[in-house]
């Protein structure tokens, strides 16, 4: 009779801590709800975090705390969605200012994404000369490329840009490949054009465009023959222009992608509640997913 009252009292005990364990975890749901409802979103998470490593048997709270996560990444995604189409337009203006000294090319048969080039850059106003040319495209990938112009074949692969104290900076070496690197010869005169893009130009044009506008930058070709020339005014110019185009380009394509991750989230949140997923990476009752 004493062995059987203890285990009574044992069970009671046990019952009342499990009991406190649930009301505490109910607790820290209710908080999460509350920091939900106020638009706390990284809060809100952080405390159902928190629930679920704290109370990992409270199946019933956690099932709970699962479709409140979900409303509340539902709500993240909905506020970066607002953020990007309030500040697109923004930016666009901005395009729209910064491209009145470019204009727009784009090869409807071969290419899907156009490019935009500074006016005195354009090929057709720089035939048969040697100069550093700079474009981007649509979305805000910039790229730089040296052209050169002779009697003789120079089969550089890159490029070099240093000012008279000795600071310099290069460009990623492209082996010849037809693409960003080809050649041609036409009535004995040699054409070369490198063409580097993104990270593989991007330390040369910062480069330039840290540097003092009067300042003399002398280009090498490098990875062939020797050559090398001071970059024009103009194509100072043309750089420092290009890469302030491309800085707003490559914002609103990153906006524009983020609003499409943040709506097809929302659609993925939207099914899983719909369709009574809630019980979803849940833990069981030993401890485990």
């Amino acid at each position: 009779m004493k062995l059987t009252g203890i285990r009574i009292c044992l069970f009671g005990i046990l019952v009342l801590m499990a009991c406190g364990k649930t009301e505490e975890a109910r607790e820290q749901l209710q908080q999460a709800r509350i920091l939900h409802e106020n638009r706390q979103f990284s809060a809100a998470k952080n405390a159902i975090d928190t629930l679920r490593m704290r109370y990992p048997r409270e199946l019933e709270v956690l099932k709970e705390a699962l479709v409140l996560m979900r409303q509340v990444e539902r709500g993240e995604s909905e506020r970066n969605i607002a953020f990007c189409d309030s500040l697109i337009p923004v930016r666009m203006d901005e395009v729209g200012k910064l491209k009145k000294g470019f204009v727009f090319e784009k090869d409807s048969v071969y290419e899907e994404v156009g490019n935009y080039v500074w006016k005195q850059q354009t090929v057709e106003r720089n035939v048969e000369r040697s100069y550093i040319r700079c474009g981007v495209d649509e979305k805000g990938e910039i790229y730089l490329a040296s052209v050169y112009f002779g009697k003789r074949p120079l089969n550089h692969t890159g490029l070099k840009l240093s000012l008279p104290d000795g600071a310099y900076a290069e460009t990623a070496s492209i082996p010849h490949d037809g693409g960003m690197n080809y050649r041609f010869k036409d009535e004995g005169n040699i054409t070369e054009v490198v063409t580097y893009k993104g990270e593989n130009g991007l330390s040369a044009i910062h480069f330039v465009y840290a540097s003092d506008e009067k300042a003399r930058i002398k280009a090498e070709y490098t990875g062939g023959a020797a050559f090398s020339l001071n970059l024009g005014e103009n194509d100072k110019k043309a750089i420092r222009a290009t890469y302030d185009l491309a800085v707003v380009l490559r914002d609103i394509e990153s906006m524009r992608r983020e609003k499409e991750k943040s709506a097809k989230k929302i659609r993925y949140i939207d099914s899983k509640l719909a369709g009574n997923g809630e019980t979803e990476n849940v833990p069981s009752s030993d401890g485990g997913l």
